[in-house]
């Protein structure tokens, strides 16, 4: 199997993560992408038209979408309970790495408004929209936090907060979410998340 990544993306890691806790990792060969907003991934678009990562190819197949490529995995190896395969506890994994998946993405509008903008494009109340999304999300989890499973809603609440402490680390979010702390202090000692690690933070 071949992955187009970026260490940087919390996507690709959630899918990492994933794969090391299914025994796949050693059967997926990285393949370097970075591609911007405004800056596309020419060859990547050949095979994925919006140009986001990460993708999985494999078999002939081109997996878009890190649920979608977690799900496939999960398939390669049944049984494993990281995505259940129905009742409550998979419409609650499910439901869970929606919430995750749209707190990271507006962590990373944030981080495009403020980095990645020129200063006088800047959108303030753009910003703040996405700023307040986020802070629900985190008070969300950490009402959550007592029932928090390793699955994919798990691993993929893990891999936002560990983008947050990567990207944004004044915010501060452990302040406002102590029970959500502590999971993910348990969470982020496992070998799959330690494997996993941004830049500069294993």
């Amino acid at each position: 199997m071949r992955l187009y990544h970026s260490p940087n993306s919390p996507y690709v890691r959630k899918v990492m993560v994933s794969a090391h806790e299914l025994g796949l990792a050693d059967r997926i060969a990285l393949v370097a992408s970075a591609p911007a907003p405004v800056a596309p991934d020419a060859a990547l678009m050949t095979l994925a038209p919006l140009s986001r990562i990460p993708v999985l190819l494999d078999s002939g197949q081109v997996l878009q979408d890190s649920g979608v490529i977690v799900d496939y995995l999960a398939s390669l190896r049944p049984g494993q309970g990281l995505v259940p395969a129905g009742g409550e506890a998979r419409w609650a994994a499910l439901s869970l790495q929606a919430l995750a998946d749209g707190a990271t993405e507006a962590a990373q509008l944030v981080r495009y408004e403020t980095v990645a903008r020129p200063a006088p494009l800047r959108w303030r109340e753009w910003e703040e929209g996405h700023r307040a999304k986020l802070n629900a999300a985190i008070e969300a989890f950490e009402r959550a936090a007592p029932t928090l499973a390793w699955d994919i809603g798990g691993i993929s609440v893990a891999c936002l907060l560990g983008y947050l402490d990567f990207r944004f680390p004044d915010l501060d979010w452990r302040a406002r979410a102590p029970a959500a702390a502590a999971w993910f202090a348990q969470q982020d000692a496992r070998p799959s998340m330690r494997a996993t690690a941004h830049p500069g933070q294993s």
